[in-house]
């Protein structure tokens, strides 16, 4: 039939003779390593020659999972065994204290998979590092230098080759090797080439998965950041209308009433609301610092007149809550070593937060005292418990509580604060169950000195 080659005897003959050898090649590798190390064919590498670590715990598993994310690396394993002969080729992670198998290429049952491990001091994987060059050795009985080294006696291989893998910057990453129970001609300069060229590919496919990992992440990183930033311009609109919108109910009531008490009252509450203005635009701004990685720069001195700042700032506010009354104590007997100013903008942001998650009809609780030698700094309200989802986040920038959606916020304050606690080597805590929230600062009532945060 037209388009069909038929087979000539002699050719049938030759297939038939390449099929029976093809299927004896295993029997063959079995035959000669348990004739090698008297141990039966499977399992060659005995359960006490390696280490097996839990895959997803691996501390190498980056490694694993970059060598393993490779479609080039499997066929070059399978072209090492094809050119050579070999029974088993692998690209191994090597350290001075750890061999870890990251791909495998297995005809002869060895043994070896993925996160398998070595005693690195067995192999000659360890020689390669420490020397910085290829080992290759076409039959160990006949070879000098390696006849009676205790690796090939301890895993039965005649035929050797072991070929250090590089990152671009020259760092040794570990090794393309291949062994097998057999001789082989490994030192031909065509062999040898190959494996080198192959070494050189899989290090270059690393560097090249390293920065498609990192342009992944850094895409990643300004999606956030891009939508951060809308969620961002909706929540200052939202919380600058707010103030506006008291400041023009203020001046409408100062209108409408001729009563001074009545106009006292109202112009308390729209110093408050200007205030709670400059605080958010303070916050803006040092967030705006940190950003363009700038120092939250401390200065801290002696005062004593801290007790009255923090006073200052409890009669500005209190005007924004009027059903949460602010109970304040403070035991200051001397003076603070501290920045006046951060510290003020720290207790803001705490009472603020205080007064917005704060349960109504309850009041807000203030303690300041030394304990210790250290300045201590508390704020609680009742209300509802943080909830432990939002715990780890909470001192994050743009970072804000889910459960309470109709009380927006940029969710700079905390942040804020913790940065300028952080600034004084200090800590900001905080405790919240079902019954109340306490957040506290504390800190070293120590000597000044200028601190960059």
């Amino acid at each position: 039939m037209a388009g069909v080659t038929r087979c000539q005897p002699h050719e049938k003959e030759a297939r038939a003779r390449m099929s029976k050898r093809a299927g004896s090649v295993e029997m063959t590798w079995a035959g000669n390593w348990s004739k090698f190390l008297g141990n039966s064919v499977s399992g060659l590498i005995t359960p006490t020659m390696k280490r097996r670590t839990s895959m997803n715990q691996h501390d190498f598993q980056n490694d694993i999972d970059m060598i393993g994310r490779s479609t080039t690396i499997p066929t070059l394993l399978e072209t090492v065994l094809l050119a050579t002969g070999m029974g088993f080729a692998a690209v191994a992670r090597v350290t001075d204290t750890r061999w870890v198998t990251c791909q495998a290429l297995d005809r002869i049952a060895f043994g070896l998979t993925p996160g398998d491990e070595l005693d690195v001091t067995s192999t000659l994987c360890h020689e390669v590092m420490q020397l910085g060059e290829e080992i290759v050795i076409d039959d160990v009985r006949s070879d000098l230098k390696y006849k009676d080294h205790h690796c090939p006696a301890r895993y039965g291989f005649r035929g050797y080759i072991s070929v250090p893998i590089r990152r671009s910057d020259g760092s040794f990453f570990g090794t393309l090797c291949a062994i097998d129970p057999e001789p082989r001609k490994l030192r031909d300069q065509r062999v040898l080439s190959m494996f080198r060229l192959f070494a050189r590919m899989i290090g270059d496919s690393l560097d090249v998965e390293e920065a498609l990992s990192q342009s992944e992440c850094a895409l990643t990183k300004e999606r956030h950041l891009a939508e951060v930033q809308e969620r961002f311009i909706a929540i200052l609109a939202h919380d600058l209308r707010n103030p506006v919108s008291a400041l023009t109910a203020g001046f409408r009531l100062i209108e409408r009433h001729d009563s001074k008490a009545k106009t006292s009252e109202v112009i308390d509450l729209m110093r408050g609301t200007v205030n709670r203005m400059h605080l958010l635009i303070e916050n803006l701004l040092d967030q705006a610092r940190e950003r363009r990685g700038g120092e939250l720069v401390i200065e801290r001195e002696l005062t004593e007149t801290l007790e009255e700042a923090l006073t200052q700032i409890i009669a500005e506010l209190q005007p924004l809550a009027p059903g949460q009354p602010i109970h304040a104590t403070f035991d200051l007997p001397g003076a603070i070593n501290c920045d006046l100013p951060r510290v003020s903008q720290l207790f803001s942001n705490l009472l603020a937060n205080a007064i917005t998650h704060g349960a109504e009809g309850t009041p807000i609780e203030v303690k300041s005292r030394i304990v210790d030698g250290c300045f201590v700094l508390s704020v609680a309200n009742c209300g509802t418990k943080i909830s432990d989802d939002l715990m780890p986040s909470l001192f994050m920038p743009f970072e804000r509580g889910g459960d309470r959606p109709s009380r927006e916020g940029l969710g700079l304050g905390l942040f804020i604060a913790s940065e300028i606690a952080k600034g004084h080597d200090g800590t900001l805590d905080v405790v919240s169950d079902d019954h109340e929230t306490v957040f506290t600062f504390r800190m070293r009532n120590g000597t000044s000195h200028p601190i960059h945060a």
